[in-house]
């Protein structure tokens, strides 16, 4: 059992932590096809994913299709770009938007919503 001082220290650590912000694949291995996104948690980026992908409720259909057809097997999450430093936070989305453009074109995939 944590005392206090222990306590008080795990959540002075926790309120410290910052979400990694970043851009991601995900890779269908049987096609080929690969979808891009950008998130400001990359760390919990693919468990949303997965978990509408498991529920048929994701809103990019095409990958809703390809996953219904090939299974939860036959994908990969990829991290493609760690947004590194101090962003300023009106700069977030901005910065997400451009570097998410740009690995869709580099990878000729398209985005997800």
């Amino acid at each position: 059992m944590l005392s206090k001082e222990q306590k008080r220290e795990a959540i002075s650590k926790f309120k410290e932590h910052k979400p990694l912000l970043g851009v991601f694949a995900v890779r269908c291995t049987a096609t080929g096809q690969v979808w891009v996104g950008s998130s400001r948690n990359l760390g919990a980026g693919k468990n949303g994913i997965w978990f509408a992908l498991r529920n048929r409720s994701h809103r990019e259909r095409g990958l809703q299709d390809v996953w219904d057809e090939h299974g939860e097997s036959a994908f990969e999450y990829e991290i493609l770009e760690k947004l590194e430093g101090e962003v300023a936070p009106l700069a977030v989305t901005d910065l997400l938007k451009e570097r998410k453009r740009h690995w869709m074109l580099q990878l000729n995939a398209p985005g997800l919503l």
